[in-house]
């Protein structure tokens, strides 16, 4: 048996992925020495950007105390793991917090889901991508966006802890960049709580080994976050830290 590594064959290559040019995308794309129309430039760009900054900023800003929640949008409503996203944003929504989501399905459905059977607010934030995705149907309100990074501000911006179910690259991302933020003091006082031990399992041991062995993070990085498969539990965190951020922002008050 040849025991050689092989070349991946036309056959084995991943397909290519054929879906229209979005916002995001053309921002990326490097320069071209061809003349564009100038509502195609990266000046005019800015100018959109901005237009998405004020237009979260307006929409969000009377929202009150909320946890944005992220996770797989592959994962169908008979999976525990829906179920259980459902039950924590219910808990959530009935001790006063709104539901931010990415307004998609899976995990986020079950986010808004359990926001609404809470009588929260149940807020989907939507983004422009290259195959249709709408907005799920218990998001009661929702803000479109052309650019990740300015939608990943109002993730953060208007939330006081992420809540973060199993899923893939889009959950990955969100999670790692909350993480750093955190461990650099760019935020403070925000819980990152990882649902569903056994999925993020593997992921912890990497942290431990090789990354932490190999000294490339501190044992105090640990604290940044918090393990449970718990409704109960996620809620206990969430509240413990908001009423420790609001007693921090009372005391600069009186400072002042």
């Amino acid at each position: 048996m040849d025991s050689q590594k092989r070349e991946p064959t036309a056959e084995s290559a991943r397909p290519a992925r054929l879906g229209r040019q979005t916002e995001d995308g053309r921002l990326l794309e490097a320069p071209v020495p061809e003349p564009a129309v100038f509502v195609h430039t990266d000046p005019w760009r800015v100018l959109r950007i901005m237009g998405e900054f004020v237009a979260g900023f307006d929409e969000l800003a009377d929202l009150g105390p909320a946890v944005t929640m992220f996770g797989s949008a592959r994962t169908p409503p008979d999976d525990p793991t829906y179920q259980q996203a459902v039950e924590t944003a219910r808990l959530l929504g009935e001790a006063g917090f709104a539901i931010i989501t990415g307004g998609g399905p899976g995990i986020m459905e079950a986010g808004n889901r359990g926001a609404v059977e809470a009588g929260a607010v149940s807020v989907g934030l939507g983004i422009e991508l290259p195959y249709e995705q709408k907005l799920n149907d218990y998001v009661t309100q929702s803000l479109e966006f052309n650019y990740f990074f300015t939608r990943k501000t109002m993730f953060l911006k208007y939330a006081q802890a992420y809540l973060i179910f199993p899923g893939g690259w889009g959950t990955m991302d969100e999670m790692m960049e909350a993480l750093t933020l955190i461990q650099t003091d760019k935020i403070k006082n925000f819980p990152i709580i990882l649902f569903g031990s056994d999925y993020w399992q593997g992921l912890l041991d990497f942290f431990r080994d090789p990354m932490l062995a190999g000294g490339k993070i501190s044992p105090s990085d640990f604290d940044i976050f918090t393990v449970t498969d718990s409704p109960q539990e996620v809620v206990e965190v969430v509240v413990s830290s908001f009423r420790e951020r609001e007693r921090q922002r009372k005391g600069e008050v009186k400072k002042r």
